[in-house]
C-alpha cells in the first residue's frame, strides 16, 4: 500500500543531513526536472521582488527566499520531518516507533511542486514553491511534471494499493490512474453533508496515521475501509475508488 500526502507550505528548518543530493531521492525518473527547478530557484533568490510575485510572498519572507538560495548547500532531513502543519499535527510522526516509522517510511510518499513526490525518507531541504506557482520565463510546474511524474508514479505504485490524499493541485501535477481518494464530509442532525473545510487536512492526517499503524495490507477499498473504521473514523464507500470520512 502506498499513501500519497498532499505537502504543506511551512517547513522545519535546518536538519542533520548532508545536502541536496537529488540521485538520494526515490523515482530517478525525476531527476533532470528536479534539477532544473532547483537551478532556477536558486538563481531566482538573487531577484527578491522577482522572487515575491513568483512565490505570491509578502515582503515579510526573506526567510523563505533565504531558504530557496540556500538549496543546494542548506542541511536536509526526512520528508517526513521536513513538512509540518495541520496534517502532519495529526498524523504524528514524532510519536511513531521505530517499528511504527519503519512502516512510514515504507507505506507513505508526498507530493511536491519542486520534487514531483518524494518518498517519506528522503532527505530534503527547506524550500518554498507551490503547485500553482509560475516561475519566471519557464513553462507551468504542471506541464513540466506532466512529461515525467505519471509514469514514475505508475512505475512507483504498480501492483500496490494506492491512497492519494493530495489536493488537485498536486494531483495535477501527476495523477495515478485508479488510486482511492478521500473526500471528508460534515454530517449535520438532519442527515445532509457538507465538505469539510477547516478540518480536512486535519481528517487526512488521522487518516493516513490510520492507514500506517495498521498490520493489515488492504487490497481493495473495501479492506481500506474496515482498517479506518478500526481505527475509529467513521467512513463510507461512495465508488470503487472514493472514499467518504464523516465529521
Amino acid at each position: 500500500m502506498l499513501v500519497l500526502l498532499p505537502p504543506s507550505e511551512t517547513k522545519s528548518d535546518g536538519g542533520s543531513g548532508r545536502p541536496l543530493d537529488l540521485d538520494a531521492l526515490a523515482m530517478p525518473q525525476l531527476t533532470a526536472v528536479r534539477d532544473k527547478l532547483v537551478t532556477e530557484l536558486v538563481q531566482l533568490a538573487d531577484d527578491p521582488d522577482g522572487s515575491r510575485a513568483a512565490l505570491g510572498l509578502g515582503k515579510g519572507a526573506d526567510a523563505e527566499i533565504a531558504r530557496n538560495a540556500a538549496l543546494r548547500s542548506s542541511p536536509t532531513r526526512s520528508a517526513l520531518d521536513r513538512y509540518t502543519g495541520v496534517l502532519y499535527d495529526a498524523l504524528d510522526a514524532p510519536g511513531f516507533t521505530k517499528a511504527q516509522r519503519a512502516k512510514a517510511d515504507a507505506r507513505l510518499a508526498i507530493g511536491s511542486a519542486l520534487f514531483g513526490v518524494v518518498r517519506a525518507g528522503d532527505p530534503i531541504p527547506a524550500y518554498r514553491l507551490s503547485g500553482g506557482s509560475k516561475l519566471p520565463g519557464m513553462p507551468t510546474l504542471q506541464s513540466l511534471w506532466k512529461q515525467v511524474l505519471p509514469d514514475a508514479l505508475r512505475e512507483e505504485t504498480d501492483g500496490q494499493l494506492t491512497v492519494d490524499l493530495r489536493s488537485g493541485t498536486y494531483q495535477n501535477l501527476g495523477r495515478i490512474p485508479g488510486a482511492i481518494t478521500a473526500a471528508v464530509l460534515t454530517e449535520r442532525p438532519d442527515g445532509s453533508r457538507t465538505v469539510v473545510s477547516h478540518f480536512n487536512k486535519h481528517h487526512k492526517g488521522l487518516l493516513a496515521r490510520a492507514l500506517v499503524l495498521s498490520r493489515v495490507e488492504p487490497t481493495d477499498i473495501n479492506g481500506l475501509a474496515r482498517v479506518v473504521e478500526k481505527f475509529g473514523l467513521r467512513c463510507e464507500i461512495a465508488s470503487p475508488t472514493e472514499l467518504l470520512v464523516l465529521t
